[in-house]
């Protein structure tokens, strides 16, 4: 465990509650303890080197060593292995994601009546091969297709026109995209409340809220749900179209400086109440 302390007992505790349904997901995928601690080795190297290494290899091995309790061998060794990657499965989220955005928000491809039009596939003016080349990078009209056909995400209509079936990209079960907003969104949750809790300027915080009850009825959830996706839809698509404006792939003209990456993220959960035993605070 970790050492004794008050804040070090804090963050056991907050790290059984927060690793508990992370090593339940491992469980069900076959992964071991033996590959996540072989994996947890390597990203505590990757993150004292990348954060607190000093210049110098030799200086950064025995730095990194002393911080991790690894030996300077096995630091080395760690530091030599390639990073793992799902930057295909990112890109095809994100690309996909940007062409629903973009076919719900674009007035050049919107239906006389409001709403995403119905599109044919090629030709002139808004076809569904413009929306995809203005959207999508460089993937082409018909693999975006049949991502989309393939999630139902969009059906072909008996004219050949192309029609748009939900709200926002949602990838299908068992996909690595799936995967990967796993841990995308989980990286920036934490990656806010470690903000949140190193600042204690309110000026400087990260918005970061929730609501919840802990003595519902089964019969209140289906409603909650409901009311809170649709809510939730309802501010997302609104701050969607306020950050398209400033978004460079969107809009090249877009000056200012730097690069960053920010949003806002949206999560609904719910469980049978337990308490809380001593299992959760070891």
């Amino acid at each position: 465990m970790l050492a004794k302390g008050e804040d070090s007992s804090a963050l056991t505790a907050a790290l059984v509650r927060m690793l508990r349904p992370l090593v339940r997901l491992l469980l069900r995928r076959g992964v071991s303890l033996k590959s996540l601690y072989e994996l947890l080795k390597w990203l505590f190297v990757d993150v004292a080197a990348e954060e607190f290494g000093p210049s110098g290899r030799h200086r950064a091995v025995s730095r990194i060593s002393a911080m991790t309790g690894l030996t300077r061998k096995e630091v080395a060794r760690l530091v030599s292995l390639p990073a793992s990657s799902d930057r295909e499965s990112e890109a095809r989220y994100n690309r996909a994601s940007r062409v629903i955005a973009g076919w719900r928000r674009d007035p050049d491809f919107s239906a006389r009546r409001g709403g995403p039009g119905s599109l044919v596939l090629k030709g002139e003016g808004s076809t569904f091969a413009e929306l995809v080349r203005r959207y999508s990078g460089d993937m082409t009209p018909k693999a975006m297709l049949d991502e989309l056909l393939r999630i139902n995400a969009a059906r072909v209509l008996r004219d050949g026109r192309i029609k748009l079936m939900v709200r926002s990209y949602i990838p299908g079960a068992g996909d690595g995209e799936r995967i990967h907003i796993l841990g995308a969104d989980v990286g920036h949750l934490i990656r806010t409340i470690d903000h949140n809790i190193e600042n204690t300027d309110s000026q400087r915080k990260c918005f970061q809220r929730k609501v919840s009850y802990d003595n519902l009825p089964a019969e209140a959830l289906p409603e909650f749900k409901s009311l809170s996706a649709e809510s939730s839809q309802k501010l997302l698509e609104k701050l969607d179209e306020w950050l398209a404006q400033w978004d460079r792939d969107n809009n090249p003209n877009v000056q200012g400086e730097g690069r960053y990456t920010a949003g806002l993220g949206i999560y609904y959960f719910e469980e049978e109440y337990r308490e809380r035993g001593d299992a959760d605070e070891k």
